[in-house]
């Protein structure tokens, strides 16, 4: 009994006590910050070991490596103005298209209207301009308003 006892508290007990502290420091943790990490903190992290590399004078780092350090610092700036860009673009080429799109309707619509006009199974006889009316018409000058464009002369 007391080996039993003795192995249950010297072994046994410890045993999970390891255990807790390796499910709740080790795996817990890991899968708490592994849920948490997102692209902008891996490049956060990168930029941050790169300035630190480029403050400790040991490793001489070129200055394209610093600024690509601030462009992964400032990714999501980066990425908001690039699609903000991008956008922009694409308002200008759908307003282009919207333009274009408007006016061979129109077009389409004036060709569709002049062709209804045009009939060519009835045409005019020749000479009709030269044939004189039968009415008579006045002889002075006060024949009526006279238009031009959009206006009037009476």
């Amino acid at each position: 009994m007391w080996k039993a006892l003795w192995k249950k508290w010297t072994i046994d007990k410890p045993a999970l006590f390891g255990d807790f502290l390796w499910e709740v420091f080790v795996v817990q943790l890991s899968a708490a910050l592994h849920d948490r990490l997102t692209w902008k903190r891996i490049f956060a992290f990168l930029s941050l070991a790169i300035l630190i590399l480029a403050y400790y004078h040991r490793i001489p780092i070129p200055p394209e490596l610093m600024l690509v350090g601030d462009l992964l610092a400032y990714i999501d700036i980066f990425a908001v103005v690039f699609l903000l860009g991008i956008l922009s673009r694409a308002a200008t080429i759908l307003f282009v298209i919207k333009q274009a799109s408007a006016r061979i309707a129109r077009l389409a619509g004036n060709l569709m209207t002049a062709m209804q006009r045009v009939d060519f199974r009835n045409r005019r006889e020749r000479g009709t301009k030269s044939r004189q009316r039968l009415t008579g018409g006045r002889k002075d000058d006060d024949d009526g308003p006279v238009t031009v464009g959009d206006f009037a002369w009476a």
